[in-house]
């Protein structure tokens, strides 16, 4: 069995879509998942399954989560070697790291195309940057999030993919709790 992790975008963020974390871990034992738990009310589920193939769990996830709920709930699903290295990983300066309000990492379904590297590139403002390795998107700002230009919303207009974003925090204490 392999043990991953879920995360699911637009769960529990401004007011909408609510889902209570028993239900939605109910929902992931009834698609036949394993050992399910759910960590912080935000949309992550840790669960086993015999499958390797990320892409194909996420297919499976997506449509039974979009009809149990009634609105599309785009997954991202990642290994527990995958968290872990997410967690470990140094995308910006150490100084620029420990001066950030804010250190965020996306999770793409795929690996950005050249156009989307470039349109990422004009998001740059004084107080965000951005960096990519493989999958995930690292968006460090300066500044409260809030006071920032940037949202998921803006991402996915500009970069034309599907993304959600967690704290660098959120995925250390994962990596944490969960080890590979």
């Amino acid at each position: 069995m392999a043990r991953h992790v879920a995360f699911l975008r637009a769960i529990n963020v401004g007011g909408s879509h609510v889902v209570k974390m028993g239900a939605l871990k109910a929902m992931f034992e009834d698609l036949g998942f394993e050992k399910v738990e759910t960590f912080i009310a935000s949309g992550n589920v840790i669960f086993e399954t015999p499958s390797r193939d990320l892409g194909a769990v996420e297919r499976r996830i997506e449509p039974f989560l979009e009809k149990a709920l009634g609105h599309e709930v785009a997954t991202f699903v990642r290994s527990l070697e995958d968290v872990a290295a997410i967690a470990r990983y140094q995308p910006f300066p150490a100084a620029a790291m420990a001066s950030a309000v804010s250190l965020s990492v996306g999770l793409l379904k795929e690996p950005l195309p050249k156009a989307a590297r470039a349109a990422l590139l004009k998001l740059r403002t004084d107080i965000d940057d951005f960096h990519v390795n493989g999958s995930e998107l690292y968006w460090i700002c300066l500044s409260r999030q809030s006071e920032s230009r940037i949202s998921n919303a803006v991402f996915e207009r500009a970069l034309k993919v599907k993304a959600t974003f967690r704290g660098r925090r959120t995925m250390e204490r994962l990596a944490a709790k969960y080890p590979a």
